[in-house]
C-alpha cells in the first residue's frame, strides 16, 4: 500500500456542507482518499509527506465538454459566429487523421492537466472515411498524460444536401454510426469503480444529425448503460432552425427524441428560458458551460445561476481550442464569474459556487459524483493541490478566492487515482515541448492538405 500525505494546506473540500480548513491534510492510499481533516495528519508509518503549506487542496477540476482535435486547427476564422465558423472548419476538418488527432488530443490534455484538470471529456464526431482510428488516438493520448478520460463517439449524419450544416463529407449513415458506437464502447468501456475511461455516445447537434439517429442513440446508449451528450441551444442561429425545421425550442425537440434524463448532458445551454431550466432541472439533464469559448464566438451568456436555481448539474467546459486558444480549465472559474455578474449583476455566482461548478458539478454531469468531484474519504484521489503562497496570490486572504479571482496560481501537485501527474508546474507523464513539436507538425500538415 502506497500513502502520500499532504501536510498543512488550506483544505477547499466542496463537500455538501462546503467544509473548510484554513490548515489541515489530506491522505491518499492506494488511490483513494483515506482521511481529510484539520491539523496536522497522523502518523502514517512509511508514508510520502508532502509538505503543503502555503498552497490550496481542491478536488481536480472537471472538464465536462471539449473537441480535442481542434487543438490543430487554432485561430482561424476568428471574427465569425458559430455557424460561419463552422462552415469555414468543416472542409478543413475533413482531413484529420489518427496521427493529426494524436498530437493534438496529447497537447490538449497535457494542457488541461498543467491547469489543475483531472478528468476530461471529449466530443469527437469527425471521421474522415481514410482517417484511422481517430477516437482511439485520443483515448491512447489520455492514457498517456494519465487523466481520468471520458470521450464520445460524435457523430454526424445530416450533411448540406439534406438541410444540414457540414458538408456531405463528413457524415456517416446511421447503421455506420450505431455500429462504431457499439464498437467503441466494446473496446474502451470500463464501468468499474475508479474507472479512468467511459465512453458516451454524442451526436452532435441539432442542425447537423437526424431525428432517427437522435432516437436511435438515445435507445442506443441506454440499453449499453452509458450517457449522452449534443450540442443544444448554443447560439440565437441554432433556435431559428429548431423552429423552423422541427417547429419547436431545442428544448421541446429533446423532448420530442427522448433525450431528457438524468443520463444526458448538454454543451452550452447558453440560450434557455426559466421554464426550459425547469424542465431540464425535473429531468436531472446536466448542462456543460463553456464561458470563453461562447464569449469567443459570441454566442451570448448561458444563464447559469437559473440552472443552478432550478437544480440543473451544471458543470464547467473548455471546449475546442479552435473556439477556446487558451484550452486551459483554471481560467474558465473567473471567467464563468464574469460572465454571470455580465449577465445578472451582483453577485452572479461567488467563488465557491463556481468552484464547486467545475468539480462536483461537472462530476454529476458526467454521472461519478459518488466517486470524484470533492475531497472526501473513500473517494477517488483526485486533488489539485495550488501554490498561494506567491507573490500574486500571498495578499489575498482567502485561498479559494485567490484562485478563482487572480491569475491561476502554480500547481504544486495534480493527482489522478493517488498517482502524482503534475509536480511543480511540470508535467510527469509526456515530455511537453515534444508534444508541442509534434502538434505543429501536425497541424501544417492537416493545413496542406486542406489548401490541395
Amino acid at each position: 500500500m502506497v500513502t502520500t500525505v499532504l501536510d498543512g494546506c488550506a483544505i477547499a473540500t466542496v463537500d455538501g456542507s462546503e467544509t473548510f480548513y484554513s490548515s489541515g491534510h489530506v491522505v491518499i492510499t492506494d488511490g483513494v482518499i483515506r482521511a481529510v481533516g484539520p491539523g496536522a495528519a497522523p502518523s502514517f508509518g512509511d508514508a510520502v509527506v508532502v509538505d503543503a503549506s502555503g498552497c490550496l487542496a481542491t478536488p481536480g477540476l472537471v472538464n465536462t465538454h471539449h473537441h480535442l482535435y481542434q487543438w490543430a486547427t487554432r485561430a482561424v476564422s476568428v471574427d465569425d459566429g458559430l455557424f460561419d465558423w463552422l462552415t469555414t472548419l468543416y472542409p478543413v476538418w475533413a482531413g484529420i487523421d489518427a496521427d493529426v488527432v494524436e498530437a493534438a488530443a496529447r497537447s490538449g490534455l497535457a494542457r488541461l492537466a498543467l491547469t489543475g484538470c483531472t478528468t476530461s471529456t471529449d466530443h469527437h464526431y469527425v471521421f474522415p472515411a481514410s482517417g484511422g482510428d481517430v477516437l482511439g488516438a485520443t483515448v491512447l493520448a489520455a492514457q498517456d498524460v494519465g487523466l481520468r478520460f471520458h470521450p464520445t463517439r460524435g457523430s454526424m449524419d445530416l450533411g448540406e444536401s439534406a438541410g444540414g450544416l457540414p458538408p456531405d463529407s463528413v457524415v456517416e449513415s446511421l447503421d455506420a454510426i450505431l455500429a462504431a458506437v457499439g464498437d467503441a464502447v466494446a473496446q474502451w468501456h470500463d464501468p468499474s469503480p475508479g474507472s479512468l475511461l467511459r465512453i458516451a455516445a454524442a451526436p452532435c447537434s441539432p442542425f447537423s444529425v437526424t431525428r432517427d439517429l437522435m432516437r436511435e442513440s438515445a435507445a442506443q446508449a441506454r440499453s449499453l448503460g452509458i450517457r449522452l451528450h449534443t450540442h443544444l441551444a448554443e447560439t440565437l442561429d441554432e433556435d431559428e432552425f429548431c423552429r423552423k425545421q422541427f417547429g419547436m425550442t431545442p428544448v421541446e425537440y429533446l423532448a420530442s427524441v427522448d433525450w431528457l434524463g438524468s443520463d444526458v448532458w448538454l454543451a452550452h445551454g447558453v440560450h434557455l428560458s426559466d421554464a426550459d431550466a425547469s424542465v431540464l432541472g425535473a429531468a436531472g439533464t446536466g448542462v456543460a458551460h463553456c464561458p470563453s469559448s461562447n464569449a469567443r464566438l459570441g454566442s451570448g451568456i448561458a444563464p447559469v445561476p437559473a440552472l443552478l436555481g432550478a437544480g440543473v448539474p451544471v458543470g464547467l467546459g473548455v471546449d475546442g481550442a479552435a473556439s477556446q486558444e487558451n484550452g486551459g480549465m483554471s481560467d474558465e472559474l473567473r471567467a464563468a464569474v464574469f460572465a454571470a455578474r455580465l449577465r445578472y449583476g451582483m453577485p452572479g455566482l461567488r467563488a465557491r459556487e463556481v468552484l464547486r461548478v467545475a468539480t462536483m458539478g461537472g462530476a454529476r454531469c458526467l454521472g461519478r459524483e459518488a466517486e470524484i468531484g470533492s475531497l472526501e474519504v473513500g473517494k477517488r484521489a483526485d486533488v489539485a493541490l495550488w501554490r498561494v503562497d506567491g507573490p500574486f496570490h500571498a495578499d489575498i486572504v482567502d485561498p479559494v478566492d485567490a484562485l478563482v479571482y487572480a491569475s491561476p496560481p502554480p500547481l504544486a501537485r495534480l493527482y489522478v487515482e493517488g498517482r502524482p501527474i503534475v509536480i511543480e508546474d511540470e508535467l510527469q507523464t509526456v515530455d511537453v515541448e515534444s508534444a508541442g513539436r509534434d502538434l505543429r507538425h501536425a497541424a501544417r500538415a492537416l493545413a496542406t492538405r486542406a489548401s490541395a
